[in-house]
């Protein structure tokens, strides 16, 4: 049987598509992706993403442990409230998930993690925990419900939702949060666009999706959600990562720290490695849709796309690769699709970010073609 999410009954009364998504039963859309995704980029939406799943890590050694855990620095977190994007890592340096680490407190520090993952990072945490800081508290809080509200009007419509949310809104800085009684409201998001991701008892949750509505906000599925991401630029764990690549061949780079004394679960491999492929974005010339898995040819070796889709805001099909360390943005290179080779720009992506297209509408010139 399928999980599902404070939010499910509401969904089904509104029509939407549902499909299984990691064991959780979930809306595709409410009828138009394609509306979905430009309410999100033109003025609002949201998203139920309960079935995400929060971890609060409490105790003193917390911060310890995820130092020890995680590849980003959680010492970069002092002020309280601030948020880290990183990578849990095996001992191979291979992500066994992408997540977002809130600092509270030195007792309390709260991790969300991707649905398809989180009984794998919960186990992986504890066993952690038990070897390293056993007298650190670990708990899931599936007793949650998680809303985005995304887009260039999303702050204004949360404000009028949440009496009190202006004051301590107004005073966020992007990958940061704050508390407003129960609610945690987080300026933080999937999408390439501003706004919040709300975390509030799952009581409460099927209240303030209905007030959000009732003040105009669109609500978006995860079709919305996923081709938004995609013009973000943004991973998605499963397609552009797993155990079986590293932060370093996945656009992640950014999110490791090599550079600081301190030692972390991966970080021998990644000292010793030597990457032979990137994540790069790209943009088709010719007609058609590119998909994950589809093949690349380069002047440099072949890559493989990892995710691929429309993208709406562009009006045209883009995609994330990963392609030979040598591809350089500009270059010109060949995706097999349907049995036919479409030509394609590299470019560095985002494609997309607060409403605004990042890459050239059209591909240059003079350009060399692959056959």
């Amino acid at each position: 049987m399928l999980k599902t999410t404070p939010l499910n009954a509401l969904h089904r009364e509104m029509g939407a598509r549902m499909v299984d998504f990691s064991g959780w039963d979930m809306p595709l859309h409410y009828g138009s992706q394609l509306e979905e995704h430009h309410s999100v980029r033109r003025d609002c939406g949201m998203f139920d993403v309960s079935h995400m799943l929060a971890i609060d890590m409490r105790g003193a050694g917390s911060r310890a442990l995820l130092s020890c855990v995680l590849a980003n620095n959680v010492e970069r977190l002092k002020q309280p409230g601030k948020a880290l994007y990183s990578c849990l890592l095996n001992p191979a340096g291979g992500v066994i998930d992408d997540l977002i680490v809130y600092f509270f407190t030195e007792d309390w520090f709260r991790l969300v993690v991707n649905a398809g993952t989180a009984d794998k990072d919960y186990a992986w945490l504890i066993a952690q925990r038990d070897r390293h800081a056993p007298k650190v508290n670990i708990g899931a809080r599936r007793d949650l419900a998680l809303i985005a509200v995304q887009g260039p009007n999303a702050r204004a419509r949360v404000y009028q939702a949440l009496p009190g949310a202006q004051a301590a809104g107004d005073s966020l800085v992007y990958f940061s949060a704050t508390h407003l009684g129960a609610v945690m409201l987080a300026r933080t998001g999937y999408t390439g666009e501003d706004g919040f991701e709300l975390v509030l008892p799952a009581a409460q949750g099927v209240a303030l999706w209905q007030r959000l509505r009732e003040l105009g906000v669109a609500a978006a599925g995860l079709g919305a959600r996923d081709t938004l991401r995609l013009e973000a630029g943004m991973n998605l764990y499963g397609q552009d990562m797993d155990e079986t690549t590293t932060p370093l061949e996945t656009g992640l780079a950014w999110t490791v720290d090599l550079q600081a004394a301190r030692d972390f679960i991966g970080k021998s491999a990644l000292l010793q490695s030597s990457p032979a492929r990137q994540a790069l974005g790209l943009v088709l010339i010719d007609k058609g849709v590119m998909r994950s898995h589809q093949p690349v040819t380069t002047a440099h070796g072949a890559g493989e796309i990892t995710s691929g889709g429309f993208g709406p805001t562009l009006g045209q099909s883009i995609a994330l690769a990963r392609v030979p360390v040598a591809v350089k943005p500009g270059d010109e290179v060949a995706v097999e699709v349907r049995g036919k080779m479409l030509r394609a720009r590299v470019v560095k992506p985002p494609f997309v970010r607060y409403g605004k297209v990042l890459i050239a509408a059209q591909p240059p010139k003079t350009r060399r073609t692959l056959r």
